[in-house]
């Protein structure tokens, strides 16, 4: 009987990646030029007070018949043709003109590349003139291990609190450099890792690291917040170490209108 063989060529990979690629570029374009490139928002809930405090906007695009799609499929698209800037400025206005309508505080996530493009600072500061709104602005710094030169950055973000802005660092807890760009950055809030978050009612080192994190928070006078609290077992962890704030499944999904109830009923 014969075999049949197939010799691996690297090229092939290389034109799926580009066509992949393509078939995402004109997506996204399409979707820029249609409006479908829309804020979704998380809700946020105080433990103090077990209700909806706040907000984050994250970006969804929505497909032809309205359904979101992961910006996990076409943020990276979007950084490799240039057009990453466009959706960053896309939801910065579209969630500035949400929030002007109530009276929540809302977090804007802005990504290493964000921080050290000096046309949008200026975009940002310009569109921020309303004290009232801006006082309810939160920036949270995404990747911020990435980040070498922090001048630039701390000139936005002296700039941005100074018009009563406050930054929240993500994914915090799972590196040592995070202490480091936690005092460079000047925060105000950290955001707890959900690596750790989401084991801590089951996983002693993982509540053991939080109680650190915590400690540290309450000392140098930052509120905390804990990311992907997905049941009521985690979020009792959660009350019980003394974290500010929660988000997750157990408290609400991100969706197209603002979620003011929290979704679990025994979360008291």
């Amino acid at each position: 009987s014969q075999t049949a063989y197939r010799l691996y060529d690297p090229a092939d990979r290389a034109r799926e990646n580009y066509e992949y690629n393509l078939i995402w570029a004109n997506k996204l374009k399409l979707a820029l030029e249609e409006n479908r490139l829309v804020p979704f928002f998380q809700p946020i809930m105080g433990i103090a007070t077990g209700r909806i405090e706040k907000f984050e906007c994250l970006v969804r695009m929505l497909d032809e018949q309205g359904e979101p799609i992961s910006p996990a499929l076409f943020l990276p698209i979007a950084r490799k043709i240039r057009l990453y800037r466009s959706v960053t400025r896309r939801m910065i206005d579209m969630s500035l003109e949400w929030f002007a309508k109530n009276d929540f505080e809302f977090s804007l996530n802005l990504s290493s590349e964000d921080l050290l493009d000096p046309d949008l600072h200026e975009f940002i500061v310009e569109r921020l003139q309303d004290r009232s709104l801006a006082k309810r602005v939160i920036f949270e710094v995404l990747e911020s291990e990435s980040i070498e030169n922090y001048e630039p950055v701390r000139l936005f973000i002296d700039r941005v609190k100074a018009l009563g802005c406050r930054i929240a660092i993500d994914d915090f807890g799972t590196g040592y450099s995070n202490f480091e760009h936690l005092l460079r950055l000047n925060v105000d809030l950290i955001k707890i890792d959900g690596s750790l978050i989401r084991q801590l009612d089951t996983d002693t080192n993982a509540r053991t690291l939080t109680r650190g994190i915590v400690q540290f928070a309450q000392e140098l006078g930052l509120q905390t917040v804990a990311e992907f609290v997905h049941s009521p077992a985690v979020l009792a962890q959660v009350k019980g170490l003394g974290i500010d704030f929660a988000q997750g499944a157990c408290i609400g999904m991100p969706a197209n209108a603002l979620v003011t109830e929290v979704l679990t009923a025994d979360k008291l």
